[in-house]
């Protein structure tokens, strides 16, 4: 650990460097995801009909419970069903998962399929039930 220190102290312009790229990579791959939006951005978008929800957790954590009206794709079939989103192209497509594990990786490959306005859930179910919202169980 000692080592560290001493190389940190001792090098400071290639550590300041080092950290600046690595955040400037950070930064980059999840905007290619789309944007991060609140719970209560989500809910507003979706009450004034310009956003629909896509969960893309598993058919049996969705079934435990998620947001009224979302649509189901796994995040393993998004690609192959992204012609099932064509009628919300003019909608704002919000990205949800268990907690924003798979949400950037989704967003990458609904732009890839020509989806323009993508956006994702920030800490998806998980931020949605802790911030005691509804979801429907089926």
């Amino acid at each position: 650990m000692e080592q560290y220190i001493d190389f940190i102290m001792n090098h400071p312009l290639h550590v300041g460097a080092l950290v600046a790229l690595a955040s400037f990579l950070a930064f980059t791959e999840m905007r290619k995801g789309g944007q991060s939006v609140s719970t209560s951005e989500l809910t507003r978008m979706v009450n004034q009909d310009r956003g629909v929800v896509i969960d893309v957790r598993e058919k049996a954590d969705f079934s435990k419970g998620h947001i009224v009206n979302a649509i189901n794709v796994p995040y393993t079939k998004v690609k192959e069903r992204a012609g099932e989103l064509e009628k919300y192209r003019e909608k704002t497509i919000i990205v949800v998962d268990a907690m924003g594990q798979h949400s950037g990786s989704v967003g990458k490959t609904l732009k890839a399929e020509g989806f323009a306005n993508v956006v994702r859930l920030q800490g998806g179910m998980s931020t949605w039930t802790s911030d005691s919202l509804p979801v429907v169980r089926k």
